[in-house]
């Protein structure tokens, strides 16, 4: 299928355009399709992101555009692809309503949509929108075929077939109800957690790190909540994540640390803190920013049946067993979020 076949090759010079971007390169020459102008323009693009909301930082852009670039080569893709059948059926219109709490949160929407065959209809979170907007043009200018294929809703989403929502467990409600006379994947809120039993290495604690803290812990892949062995030694978490200690200087984080820790202060809670991370036992699943929440367990089978319980609000699970420690934020194409493969949706609309 030629449509699909030219979109897989765009889709690989993205992930080309993707490295040299995260890594401030200067135009590295045709070869990645773009001209010098269009190129430079990606870098105005991601100063201009981090300007335009407080919690993209150029760091995190970069780790999104490095993730990306490692997802977008051609041996990954083909591989994703094989496991589905060609879309034989005339082209759909797909709607796509994006979240925008971690850059670039919406393309794989858009992947998905573009290399089963469809055409999106893309409705942009306002956080979020300089960035996406680059990735829909350098795709266009990829794929000019693409000019007909993705097009930008700025007003009310009309006029689809099918749509992807994602959103709040609030937003989901209304998604529902609005978009009940069509076939719809709609997200609600998730997180995801680490299992630690004590044997896990300072080296191991460090990328556990990186799943907290990346994207200041926005994501729904980020980690909000660990789960104990009982009698387990804090003081080897701690020492661990400190190489992460200048996120406290980021100053919409550290306002929300400093909010949280005077709330529980004046409730009596107790709580542990190093300067950048408050620690506080509690059930819940999702802490807020700037904090993190724990629980002991007592055993495995205790503790999977406490996650099977909950497994409709946990995305991933960091461990030795699960995802590994520091992979949370770098998904393979086949990880869908909540669980719900979108090719197959996309692939079985008549």
């Amino acid at each position: 299928m030629s449509l699909v076949r030219n979109r897989i090759k765009s889709s690989i010079t993205l992930g080309k355009i993707f490295e040299s971007l995260s890594k401030e390169q200067s135009w590295p020459g045709f070869e990645i399709g773009l001209s010098e102008e269009e190129y430079s323009n990606g870098l105005e693009t991601i100063n201009m992101s981090v300007h335009h909301n407080g919690w993209f930082t150029k760091q995190s852009v970069q780790t999104a555009l490095s993730s990306w670039a490692k997802a977008l080569t051609k041996e990954s893709l083909e591989d994703w692809l094989s496991h589905y059948e060609e879309n034989n059926t005339p082209p759909k219109k797909i709607g796509i309503i994006a979240a925008g709490n971690i850059p670039m949160v919406g393309l794989h929407d858009i992947l998905c949509i573009l290399l089963s065959g469809n055409s999106a209809l893309i409705k942009l979170s306002s956080k979020d929108a300089h960035l996406m907007m680059m990735v829909i043009g350098y795709l266009q200018i990829l794929d000019p075929d693409l000019k007909d294929s993705i097009q930008v809703v700025h007003g009310k989403l009309e006029g689809f077939d099918a749509v992807i929502a994602t959103g709040s467990n609030n937003s989901s409600r209304y998604f529902e109800y609005y978009f009940k006379d069509k076939p719809s994947i709609i997200r609600k809120n998730r997180t995801s957690v680490a299992v630690l039993t004590g044997d896990e290495s300072k080296e191991e604690m460090s990328l556990l790190g990186k799943d907290i803290f990346t994207y200041f812990g926005l994501g729904c892949r980020n980690v909000t909540k660990l789960y104990l062995s009982e009698g387990y030694d804090l003081d080897k978490f701690f020492t661990g994540i400190y190489e992460f200690k200048e996120i406290g200087n980021h100053n919409k984080y550290a306002n929300n640390y400093d909010y949280h820790r005077a709330i529980w202060l004046l409730n009596g809670d107790d709580l542990l803190e190093n300067g950048f991370i408050l620690f506080k036992q509690d059930e819940s699943l999702v802490s807020p920013v700037g904090t993190l929440y724990y629980e002991f367990y007592s055993s495995k089978t205790e503790l999977a049946e406490k996650l099977n319980n909950k497994k409709e609000q946990i995305q991933c699970v960091v461990s030795a067993d699960d995802v590994p420690f520091g992979k949370a934020q770098e998904p393979e194409l086949m990880d869908y979020p909540d669980g719900v493969d979108t090719m197959e949706f996309l692939l079985a609309l008549k």
